[in-house]
């Protein structure tokens, strides 16, 4: 059982995704909310798997909110799921600790699916979006020698790489032909390594700096 957080103003919207994810099997709405500031009031008494986060909010905003619940819970699993397209929400939101960036527009079934791709480990965006954040990171003026900053090893760069282009951790292993503990150890050191606590800080911080 999947157990999903939503935070989400529009009430009409919060209601028929809680809707949707409560008449799925597998998959259960455990809390729905309309500011981040009530979800970050709450947080320490829920144990969400995936957290759907808006980005326009009263108050504090979905970015704001994600940074803040996850310098809280670094293992937090938080989707992004909102109207914007611009890379430059984007970037910020998967910079603030975002697993992955959807539009309302997605259609149920994928939405479900992106749902469970986050919670096995998996970075879910439309291919739109995720070309919009490549040649966002590709424009900008990253340092030289990024790899021998970071003294990542040819391995975890081969993980990273995988990570970068969506794969869970069980498709990681197969990819490379280790276990799922090995994935698990690898990622352990590249989150050391760059002074991150996501994959998404990983991946941005990654591609940022030409280490991948």
């Amino acid at each position: 059982m999947i157990s999903v957080v939503i935070v989400e103003d529009n009430h009409t919207i919060r209601e028929g995704l809680a809707a949707l994810i409560n008449d799925t099997s597998g998959y259960k709405c455990i809390g729905a909310y309309m500011d981040c500031e009530s979800f970050l009031k709450d947080l320490n008494k829920i144990e969400p798997d995936v957290v759907l986060m808006d980005i326009a909010l009263p108050g504090m905003n979905g970015i704001e909110g994600v940074k803040a619940a996850t310098e809280r819970k670094p293992e937090l699993n938080v989707l992004m799921l909102t109207i914007y397209e611009e890379s430059e929400k984007v970037f910020d939101a998967l910079c603030a600790g975002a697993c992955g960036y959807l539009v309302k527009k997605t259609p149920p079934l994928r939405l479900l699916e992106a749902i469970k791709e986050v919670y096995e480990g998996g970075s879910p965006m439309s291919s739109r979006i995720a070309r919009q954040v490549i040649n966002a990171f590709k424009e900008g003026n990253p340092p030289k020698d990024g790899n021998e900053e970071f003294n990542l090893s040819e391995r975890e760069k081969e993980v990273l790489t995988s990570l970068a282009n969506g794969n869970n951790y069980r498709e990681i292993a197969d990819e490379l032909f280790i276990s799922v503990d090995t994935v698990r150890h690898h990622i352990r050191n590249i989150y050391k390594k760059l002074h991150v606590h996501s994959r998404s800080e990983a991946v941005a911080k990654a591609i940022r700096r030409k280490i991948i």
